[in-house]
């Protein structure tokens, strides 16, 4: 036994290292090079095996190589969404809430009502200016040309929403 392990010790090492790589790549994404040395190792471990014992055997090892991943990975996400690793400093816990004082977009309802001229066509989307300030908007629906006179009628988030004064 002591022989087999040891005669088989560059195979077993890439195979650990790679998995290793491979859940590190998982948690902690970037350039890519965790997960590509880590798929690397496998791959080694899989040729060194077909090199020293053939194709069966090569065989056995990549669907080793990827039960052993494949499991890896499924309780380290487990463990990260619900377990141990849950409540580590490596997992993100901080929320984007108004209760915390994010907010996504400025508070645009302070317009409504507010009447400006089209600066570029709205199909439906365009560029309107009210007292000043140039505005992404977006008409009801329909066409509105270049240099008409809108009123802003709602707004959700960044969203604004206008329609087409009469009487132009």
């Amino acid at each position: 036994m002591g022989s087999f392990l040891i005669s088989n010790l560059p195979i077993i090492l890439c195979i650990i290292f790679g998995a290793g790589m491979i859940v590190l790549e998982a948690f902690m994404p970037g350039f890519g090079l965790p997960g590509i040395s880590g798929i690397l190792l496998e791959i080694a471990a899989i040729v060194l095996t077909f090199i020293h014992y053939g194709a069966a055997a090569a065989l056995g090892v990549t669907l080793i190589v990827l039960s052993i991943v494949a499991i890896i990975l499924s309780i380290s996400l487990r463990s990260a969404a619900k377990g141990r690793l849950s409540k580590s400093e490596m997992i993100l816990h901080a929320t984007e809430d108004p209760e915390g004082g994010y907010v996504a977009s400025e508070d645009l309802k302070v317009f409504i009502g507010h009447e400006g001229v089209t600066t570029t066509a709205l199909r439906p989307a365009g560029i309107a200016e009210f007292d000043e300030v140039r505005l992404n908007v977006i008409s009801e629906g329909e066409y509105i040309e270049s240099g008409r006179r809108v009123r802003i009628i709602s707004t959700d988030g960044s969203q604004v929403t206008v329609r087409e004064i009469n009487g132009n």
